[in-house]
């Protein structure tokens, strides 16, 4: 039984991550951005927002 070797993230597939990640920020106050690595590889990015009333405006 032979391993299997997954190939590396090539140059275009990380600034395309970096891409996906610089729009996923965009627009957040209050929240988080996660992002799973699985053996090197950026497997998915998750958006966490959280919403704060703003009470001082009348």
């Amino acid at each position: 039984m032979a391993n299997h070797v997954e190939p590396s993230p090539t140059k275009n597939q990380h600034l395309e991550i970096m891409h996906q990640i610089s729009q996923m920020l965009e627009g957040i106050r209050f929240g988080s951005l996660e992002i799973i690595v699985h053996d090197g590889k950026v497997v998915q990015i998750e958006r966490k927002e959280k919403l704060r009333p703003d009470y001082s405006r009348k």
